[in-house]
């Protein structure tokens, strides 16, 4: 019999909790992106804070719960890396030997000379930049010439641009599949990533019809398992994308952290068994890219709120997991717009127990993972599970 009948995990994608202590070997000693947000003003964010965000690390203008909801503590990654696949992986039971290639200068000539042949069209761009930005800077010239937009960023991925009326989405897609395959051995970038746009030039919007090719992950992992126990897995945003549709066929994609909630609120009620594993991603594509600080800001906080409806929505049986994936510290004293590698956040909570239990520094993400596997009655390949830390607290509230 399990634990919890039900898990939700939602990762919020980018909010990191303070460096690793590998830190300095990726040029990111001092970034904290939770904390450093929290500096910028008083932030707005009781749910968290009750649940035992800020009994993990300090946080200006916060004061720690005295006896928190939740059970707490932080993650390190063990894989090398600071981008959305390690991290995802990691959570999962895979640990990477070598972190997936990221490009500061863009695609080198003669990759991007193969998948131009490959593809029947010479691009444009071929450098890192913010999505929005860099169809508001080439978008014109792209309808002009049918010449597809290529760009990366500080992310393991390439990513093509095209306007839906110029390149048809299908269109769009195939050259997705033709890059997967150019982009191997040590350009095996972590995702390729179709980016379809509409309007007009000063009015560009991204479509909803983003779709990403990932790397297949190693076996087995998390969804391999609970595939093979039969336990459903439900993935909300890019979830079913980074494990390449692997153990997640139900799935739902998103447009913004609202969306994602909202998806997730309905899964209450239409799912009564399982995990429902959900990415939250402005916080990374919107704000910590972006070097937003004060919309990274307003976003926690409308996360904050949602939080509020959904807690009331769990049962005995439920728990719930937050995390995230890696930090993106949008703080202007760093230059750079890249992801930072930091200790992740972990927060469990469940109405039927768990609170105030001090999970302490995990060593992995895949302690999460693990966790997960044994509550429905599996193992993952890495992590040590913290369920029976749960069990206890969880056991002796019961029982009161």
């Amino acid at each position: 019999m399990t634990e919890f009948e039900r898990i939700f995990w939602i990762v919020l994608d980018s909010v990191g909790i303070g460096e690793l202590p590998d830190a300095k070997d990726s040029g990111d000693v001092g970034r904290n992106t939770l904390g450093h947000i929290a500096e910028s003003r008083p932030l707005k964010i009781p749910n968290l804070v009750r649940l035992g965000l800020t009994n993990i690390a300090p946080l200006k203008y916060q004061t720690p719960a005295t006896a928190p909801l939740g059970a707490f503590g932080k993650g390190a990654t063990i894989s090398p890396g600071k981008d959305t696949t390690t991290g995802h992986w990691e959570m999962a039971g895979v640990w990477l030997d070598q972190a997936f290639p990221v490009y500061k200068n863009g695609f080198p000539k003669e990759l991007i000379e193969e998948f131009e042949k490959q593809v029947g069209r010479k691009t444009i761009g071929n450098k890192p930049a913010s999505g929005t930005e860099i169809i508001k800077e080439l978008g014109e010239q792209h309808m002009l010439t049918g010449k597809p937009i290529v760009y990366t960023s500080g992310d393991s991925v390439f990513q093509i641009a095209t306007h839906e009326e110029v390149i048809p989405v299908t269109e769009l897609y195939r050259m997705c599949e033709i890059a997967r395959t150019v982009l191997d051995g040590p350009h095996r970038v972590g995702r390729v990533i179709a980016r379809p746009f509409a309007g007009m030039p000063g009015h560009f919007v991204r479509t909803s019809r983003r779709h990403d090719y990932a790397v297949d992950p190693p076996k087995p992992m998390l969804m391999d398992v609970l595939a093979e126990d039969k336990v459903r897995v439900f993935g909300v945003g890019k979830i079913h994308d980074i494990y390449n549709g692997r153990g997640v066929e139900e799935y739902v994609t998103t447009e913004n952290n609202a969306d994602g909630m909202e998806k997730l609120t309905a899964a209450v009620s239409e799912r009564k068994s399982g995990l429902i594993f959900c990415n939250l991603v402005d916080f990374d594509m919107l704000y910590g890219h972006r070097k937003d600080v004060e919309g990274f800001a307003k976003s926690l906080e409308e996360f904050d709120r949602m939080l509020a409806e959904f807690l009331l929505l769990l049962s005995l049986s439920d728990m719930l997991i937050i995390t995230a994936d890696h930090g993106c510290d949008p703080d202007p004293r760093w230059a750079t717009t890249d992801h930072s590698r930091e200790y992740v956040p972990i927060l469990a909570y469940s109405p039927g127990g768990g609170a105030g239990v001090n999970l302490g520094v995990r060593d992995t993400l895949a302690d999460m993972g693990q966790t997960i596997a044994e509550n429905f009655g599996g193992t993952i390949p890495r992590g040590k599970s913290f369920l029976s830390e749960m069990r206890k607290q969880r056991s002796s509230e019961l029982a009161t």
